[in-house]
C-alpha cells in the first residue's frame, strides 16, 4: 500500500524534491499512469504553498486509500483575524491553483482549499485521483 510522508523548508525548491520523491514512490508501487497528473499537483500545491508562508515547513501525504490516490499538502500560513482577509486569501490562493484545478477536473478528481484540522495548522490543500 502506497503511504508517503514529507516535511521540506517551505521554499520554491522544496517542489522538484517533492516531485521525485513522488515519482519514485509511484514508480515503486506501479502506479506510473499517476506520474504526470501527480507531478503537476504536488509542484503547484508546494510552489504556491511555499510562496505564502516562506521559510515555514510543508508537510506532504500521499497514500492510497479506498480505490484513490490522496495528495495533501498542510501549510502554516497564519490565520487572518478578520473573516474578510481570510475569505479574500483563500480566492487568490485557488486562483493560483487554476492549471491544478484544470488537470484534476479533466482527470475526474477532486481538489480544494482549507482551514487544516486539528492537530494540523495552517492550510490544507488536496488533491483525490480515482482509479
Amino acid at each position: 500500500m502506497l503511504a508517503l510522508s514529507l516535511t521540506v523548508p517551505g521554499e520554491p525548491r522544496s517542489a522538484g524534491i517533492v516531485r521525485n520523491a513522488v515519482a519514485g514512490a509511484l514508480r515503486v508501487h506501479g502506479m506510473e499512469r499517476y506520474g504526470v497528473v501527480t507531478a503537476l499537483a504536488v509542484t503547484e500545491l508546494v510552489a504556491v504553498a511555499s510562496g505564502l508562508t516562506s521559510g515555514a515547513e510543508l508537510y506532504i501525504s500521499l497514500r492510497w486509500r479506498e480505490e484513490c490516490l490522496r495528495l495533501v499538502v498542510w501549510d502554516q500560513h497564519p490565520a487572518h483575524a478578520e473573516v474578510d482577509a481570510a475569505s479574500l486569501c483563500f480566492v487568490r490562493r485557488r486562483r493560483a491553483l487554476w492549471l491544478l484545478a484544470e488537470v484534476v477536473n479533466d482527470w475526474g478528481g477532486e481538489w480544494g482549499v482549507g482551514e487544516a484540522a486539528p492537530p494540523h495548522r495552517g492550510v490544507r490543500s488536496w488533491v483525490y485521483l480515482p482509479s
